[in-house]
């Protein structure tokens, strides 16, 4: 191989899984793009050489769940200053805007860095803006259904159709009030009008997470899948629940979502050991979260 590349890295574990590759290769970049991919040794010349033999080295990650409207929300994180550590090109926010705001997520967000952001649309109007570092869930955005607008969400997912991938709900005790499946129902309704998928996010019952997934249709995510007890996807004696098993057989996405307290390690190593892996592992970073628990 010919003339001089600008930077080398050596012997590193290179994961790309759009083409199936898994291998100890060298990467060879010039003018900012990849020029090769070598096998290990292989000769060039570079102007910088790595060793990056203890590296996993590969594409951008995606992370499904963030939440990125810094500024935006009170649970906001810029999507900037955790790139790097975390190894994530392409951030989705997981409805930290609706209807009403989610232009302010394009405009002011997706639009000014070079990463890129997409979004849940959340079926409240007003987005998850009840948050605050101190004390989470000052104002459930799915009690009121008056916010849960069909018309409105449908206006934005038109207006914003290449940086919508979907519609989110949180429902539960702490999310939705006493609405129960109502805010459910109508993102679902927004979803088939779309061909969107939904993202349900579930907390404490009211309702049941077995109601919640047989309502879930094929490509619909839940996300915190290995939430602690209640509404956990285990029995008390350790097995999954009928409604979980049925619910992957059709075909729902069941996503970690960490955060700051949606996932219990107790209940991951069960589910693993039944040989039930999430399908997409997030972080569900945001303000109360990000450092710490869900440090990258």
């Amino acid at each position: 191989m010919t003339g001089k590349v600008d930077l080398l890295l050596k012997g590193g574990r290179v994961m790309d899984p759009s083409v199936g590759l898994d291998a100890q290769k060298d990467i060879a970049f010039k003018d900012g793009k990849i020029f090769a991919i070598l096998d290990c040794n292989s000769p060039i010349e570079a102007k910088e050489v790595q060793d990056v033999s203890d590296c996993i080295v590969c594409p951008g990650l995606i992370d499904l769940h963030t939440h990125v409207y810094w500024g935006g929300t009170g649970l906001g994180v810029n999507a900037e200053d955790i790139a790097g550590r975390s190894a994530t090109t392409t951030f989705v926010d997981a409805g930290s805007a609706g209807a009403g705001n989610f232009g302010g997520l394009k405009h002011f967000i997706a639009d000014k860095t070079d990463l890129r952001i997409l979004g849940f649309l959340n079926i409240s109007f007003a987005g998850i803006c009840g948050f605050s570092k101190k004390k989470a869930n000052l104002f459930p955005e799915c009690e009121d259904i008056r916010l849960l607008d069909i018309d409105e969400c449908m206006e934005a997912i038109e207006k914003y159709r290449d940086s919508i991938v979907g519609i989110k709900v949180r429902i539960g005790r702490y999310a939705s009030g006493s609405a129960g499946m109502t805010p459910l129902q109508i993102a679902r309704e927004v979803g088939e009008e779309t061909g969107l998928p939904l993202m349900t996010h579930v907390d404490f019952p009211p309702p049941d997470r077995d109601d919640v997934l047989n309502y879930l249709r094929p490509g619909d995510v839940l996300t915190h899948c290995f939430r602690p007890f209640p509404n956990a996807p285990l029995y008390g004696n350790g097995s999954i629940r009928e409604a979980v098993a049925r619910a992957r057989e059709r075909g729902i996405i069941f996503d970690l979502g960490h955060g700051g307290g949606s996932l219990s390690f107790q209940v991951s190593r069960k589910m693993l050991e039944q040989d039930f892996l999430p399908d997409t592992i997030s972080s569900d970073v945001h303000l109360m979260s990000v450092d710490g628990p869900a440090f990258d």
